[in-house]
């Protein structure tokens, strides 16, 4: 095995020390809710434990990277309206933080057991994705376009699930462009890893907006007459007008993410072959 070897008790250590400030941090910083900073702490310390640097490092730009695009113009008019429209604000809890990482975090394992070379790119893939989502949603929010719907093309209001902009589109790329660079920067045998991050940010983005705009829940709220990903919006819970009832945010963003990382894993094979 690569990362399970005699000093594991040393990993473990350094995995809740670590894990746990960098968690407390972002819970002081409302990064995370109480139960995000405790999932993060669980996964942080996993990655640690049975990962290699790159694998956590990869995971903490991006966090750093989302939180801060979070945080970006918080004020502006323009993202407090879409944030009224999406299920969960800025404040990650549990489900997103698996939602986000937990994919990743079993591809981990797998490569500590098989050493399976592919599943490494699967996952600058699968972090690529996750990393675009959040990078075109905090940015495309500011876009002064009206945003299109991914399936018609029509103008849609922003917010909407589904809905998509050139600056969204062009902020997901460079989201996953950040995790390629970043793998290369850990592994210099990942020069591949610089396209394969941009292709597949780009493509999970796409196919999380496709995903939201086909399938995810959504609802209508009966005070305001807006669509929404919230049960309950304007104080009043809402009608649900499309969608399963099942396929949440998380959900949505969980498969877009598998998706980017097997598209990932299947370039990884034929750049091998």
């Amino acid at each position: 095995m690569v990362a399970i070897v005699s000093e594991w008790w040393l990993r473990l250590l350094i995995g809740l020390v670590g894990s746990g400030l960098m968690g407390y941090a972002a819970y002081r910083a409302r990064s995370l809710s109480q139960s995000g900073m405790m999932s993060a702490i669980v996964m942080g310390t996993s990655f640690i434990l049975f990962g290699e640097p790159i694998w956590f490092t990869l995971l903490i730009v991006f966090f750093i990277s989302s939180s801060f695009w979070s945080k970006w113009r918080k004020s502006s008019k323009a993202k407090q309206n879409a944030e009224q429209l999406y299920e969960k604000g800025s404040q990650r809890d549990a489900g997103q933080v698996w939602a986000n990482g937990g994919v990743g975090l079993l591809l981990c394992v797998v490569y500590a057991a098989t050493e399976l070379q592919g599943l490494l790119l699967a996952y600058v893939g699968v972090m690529a994705a996750v990393t675009a989502d959040t990078w075109a949603t905090e940015i495309g929010a500011l876009s002064k376009r009206q945003p299109r719907s991914v399936i018609t093309l029509k103008p849609v209001q922003p917010g909407t699930s589904g809905g998509v902009t050139a600056l969204g589109l062009a902020a997901s790329t460079a989201g996953g462009l950040l995790i390629g660079i970043t793998a290369y920067i850990m592994d210099s045998s990942l020069l591949h890893a610089i396209w394969i991050g941009a292709l597949t940010g780009l493509l999970g983005s796409l196919a999380d907006s496709w995903l939201g705009a086909k399938w995810q829940a959504m609802y209508r709220c009966v005070v305001c007459g807006k669509e929404t990903e919230r049960t309950s919006h304007c104080k009043q819970r809402t009608t649900s007008i499309r969608g399963a009832a099942w396929l949440n945010n998380d959900r949505v963003n969980m498969l877009s993410s598998i998706i980017a990382g097997l598209i990932a894993f299947i370039l990884s094979i034929l750049i091998m072959t």
